[in-house]
């Protein structure tokens, strides 16, 4: 199944290392992270989860509830996230989600063959509040992700949606943000009263 933006996340049942949920239930009003996992009990991935864990203020503080997936049991799960807390120096609190009928993996379009036949690539997929998927990123069993990079891209859409702006090359929030071409410049002097700098006429930007 090939997933685009704007798509509907894909609903699903499932067990998880905190209890069976129902995916859109447990989204609620919030955001979601949801990003997949190669195995259990495997290096980069140990490093991702720990990552996340450590990050558990900073996704709160956005509103967004992280939650992992991999092809393997909950039992699987459970017994890593002990590993997980020992060698990152963090408690894991997010749910994990058990695939080993790789169900989920297929419906979201986490095997890829040339990688592996059984185990989910590292994939991402940024899911607001009305289910909508916002920005999807895959990344090589090999390569861990950049969690900067994942909070940032959460900032430029939260922001985006708030301003109804754009955001330039390597934004970070305190940074000026890009008013789109479909506004004209009557409605932007009403939108941005603090005033807005024209570089050419299609290139408007502005400190929010």
């Amino acid at each position: 199944m090939s997933l685009r933006l704007g798509d509907t996340a894909p609903n699903f049942s499932a067990d998880t290392t905190t209890g069976p949920i129902t995916f859109h239930d447990w989204i609620g009003t919030d955001w979601a992270f949801f990003f997949s996992h190669p195995a259990d009990f495997t290096p980069v991935c140990t490093t991702e989860m720990g990552r996340t864990a450590q990050l558990a203020e900073e996704f709160a503080a956005r509103g967004v509830k992280p939650i992992g997936l991999s092809t393997d049991t909950v039992a699987e799960h459970v017994k890593w996230i002990e590993d997980v807390n020992d060698t990152q120096n963090t408690t894991l609190r997010f749910p994990i989600v058990a695939d080993a009928d790789l169900k989920i993996a297929k419906l979201y379009d986490m095997i890829h063959p040339t990688e592996s036949e059984t185990a989910a690539v590292r994939s991402v997929y940024i899911i607001d509040p009305g289910k909508k998927i916002r920005l999807t990123m895959t990344y090589p069993m090999s390569v861990g992700r950049n969690f900067d990079e994942i909070l940032r891209v959460i900032d430029a859409l939260q922001t985006g949606d708030t301003f109804k702006i754009a955001t330039p090359a390597d934004w970070v929030p305190g940074q000026k943000v890009i008013i789109p071409p479909s506004v004209t410049d009557a409605d932007a002097t009403k939108a941005f009263p603090q005033g807005f700098e024209t570089i050419r006429p299609y290139l408007r930007t502005v400190k929010l």
